[in-house]
């Protein structure tokens, strides 16, 4: 073959590695009628490899199934919730009736409805160990009915079950039932861990979440450079923005002699481009395929968290009283009440605002919460207002 025809195939082949590998990082668990499924398998012996070498995260493909088993490098993380189809976050009530669902159909049928489940869940939740947690759940509401419902459609986006007749709606309303098909080769592939939950023998759900996910211990120099490298490149690939001042000493160390190869293998294999800042690095996806929150974003939600935004950078470092920017808030939706949606102005909407905003901040790695305040990361400054720039003086005439 000619040197053009072997670059054309060569070029297709990391076209297609790249997008198989991006497809993994949107969504963890591919199933085969997804359109990048064929490329994953075409691949995985590639993918395989750099996502062991690089982070540490286990790939399995079948023909049936894609998982790789992603381990967040902050299992404390909680400004990424679980969203439902209108894009709100998963309630601990919720949470809670996903993990029950999940054990309930890990021994049911191949077929069963969400009726004889929800009767299932509502026996596990009965349990005196659960219930002293403060966690209630009784089905007497059309609110705990959509509670279901909504773990329903979770597990259905998750191809843990496929609907075959039915609708959730219906159930909520109580006015009918669904029946799925239960598929026990992705309920099994969801849990990524280390170990197995019932050989932890911590109670605190931190603990049992950090004892999950634990690696075993580094015992060489080559085995904790390796730990390091897997830290840095998954908070990289996962986290909007990695700040120095958030790494420890050996991993401040690692990232100032290995920064340019841990970057170029990143964009190499995923088509992310590295923004690399004096506070730190953020890896950028041009195609904005791989972006989950945005910021800016149209809508009063991505206004207001504009606004807060600016306050918090004029005031830094000082950090900012939620009830101060509760108060800034307020005045703003006065100002916008034509702009904002209907109800932004309403005495105490400026709470929800104002919430929606610092969560929407810190998720992006953005601002510091602490309790009752919060205050700007160095990132936030390429969102502050400033002033208009005079344009340069002009060049003397010449006599």
């Amino acid at each position: 073959m000619s040197g053009p025809l072997l670059d054309r195939l060569e070029a297709e082949r990391v076209h297609e590695q790249r997008r198989a590998a991006r497809a993994l990082l949107r969504r963890p668990l591919l199933g085969p009628t997804e359109d990048e499924f064929p490329l994953v398998r075409r691949h995985a012996d590639v993918l395989r490899a750099w996502f062991e070498v690089n982070t540490g995260w286990r790939l399995i493909v079948d023909p049936e199934l894609a998982r790789l088993e992603k381990v967040p490098a902050d299992p404390g993380d909680g400004t990424r919730p679980l969203l439902d189809g209108q894009k709100r976050p998963f309630s601990r009530r919720r949470y809670v009736l996903l993990c029950l669902a999940l054990a309930v159909l890990s021994r049911s049928e191949a077929q069963v409805t969400l009726g004889v489940l929800a009767d299932e869940v509502l026996l596990q939740a009965a349990d005196p160990d659960l219930a002293a947690t403060g966690v209630e759940f009784s089905l007497q509401t059309a609110e705990e009915r959509r509670d279901l419902a909504a773990v329903a459609r979770t597990l259905l986006e998750m191809g843990v079950v496929r609907r075959v007749s039915g609708d959730e709606e219906t159930f909520v309303r109580a006015t009918g039932d669904v029946l799925y098909d239960v598929d026990r080769r992705v309920l099994a592939s969801l849990l990524a861990a280390e170990r197995g939950p019932s050989t932890v023998p911590a109670t605190d759900p931190g603990e049992r979440l950090e004892a999950l996910i634990a690696a075993p211990p580094p015992l060489t120099e080559e085995a904790r450079t390796r730990a390091v490298r897997h830290r840095l490149t998954r908070r990289l690939l996962d986290d909007p923005v990695l700040l120095h001042t958030d790494l420890d000493a050996e991993e401040a160390a690692y990232l100032t002699s290995q920064r340019t190869a841990l970057c170029r293998r990143i964009e190499e294999f995923t088509g992310l481009v590295a923004e690399v800042r004096a506070e730190g690095i953020a890896m950028v996806d041009p195609a904005d395929e791989l972006t989950d929150l945005r910021m800016p974003e149209d809508g009063t939600g991505g206004h207001v968290a504009l606004l807060v935004a600016e306050l918090l950078t004029a005031r830094d470092p000082e950090p900012v009283s939620l009830d101060g920017l509760r108060r800034h808030v307020h005045r703003l939706a006065q100002e916008n009440r034509p702009n904002w949606r209907k109800g932004s102005a309403d005495p105490g909407a400026e709470i929800a605002l104002v919430a929606d905003a610092v969560d929407r901040l810190a998720a992006l790695r953005l601002v510091r919460v602490v309790p009752g305040a919060v205050s700007a990361l160095p990132p936030l400054h390429r969102y502050a207002l400033r002033g208009p720039v005079p344009p340069p003086p002009a060049p003397p005439e010449e006599p």
